[in-house]
């Protein structure tokens, strides 16, 4: 129990370090990593059936020649398509709004700074730290929060890139 409160303890004493904007990187980074999670929930678990579905509605066809044959098999595959795309965009969307969040903190905190040297005239170096500290660290978060979207990001569309191909090349026209 007391492992758990110091550990909460210790991450409220980093937010207060960094300032407010350092709660709206930690929930940016939360929902970042739902959705990947939840990608790589569904490449592990639905897609499997939805693959299977889909190759099985295109071996079910009479024909796989005619030009109709061709444009139900785009069908087919955009369907599939758009299952396993489902929030990619989203994710890299937030990838790139982590370090845009940590630029904000880093100027939050420059404000603070400039409000010490305003009042103070620069002679309260321990209040300057203070606000340098609520500058950087956001920074550092931002950062940290977009490389390992980075990391997850990349891993999930390659993913989905490979499935997409798999299922185009089970799709098999006859010429």
């Amino acid at each position: 129990m007391y492992l758990l409160i110091d550990a909460f303890e210790s991450i409220q004493k980093f937010i207060d370090m960094g300032g407010p904007v350092l709660v709206l990187i930690a929930g940016l980074l939360l929902v970042m990593w739902t959705l990947l999670f939840e990608r790589v929930w569904f490449f592990k678990t639905t897609l499997k059936t939805e693959l299977q579905h889909a190759v099985s509605n295109w071996e079910a066809r009479a024909e796989h020649t005619s030009i109709h044959a061709h444009q139900v098999r785009e069908a087919i595959i955009s369907r599939v398509t758009l299952s396993i795309d489902e929030g990619l965009s989203m994710i890299k969307t937030l990838v790139v709004l982590a370090p845009l969040l940590g630029l904000l903190g880093t100027v939050t905190g420059m404000i603070g700074v400039f409000d010490v040297l305003a009042i103070t005239g620069g002679g309260d170096v321990k209040s300057m730290a203070a606000g340098v500290s609520q500058a950087t660290i956001p920074t550092m978060a931002g950062m940290v929060a977009a490389l390992s979207g980075v990391f997850g990001s990349t891993y999930v569309s390659r993913i989905a890139n490979r499935e997409k191909q798999l299922l185009a090349d089970r799709l098999i026209l006859n010429y």
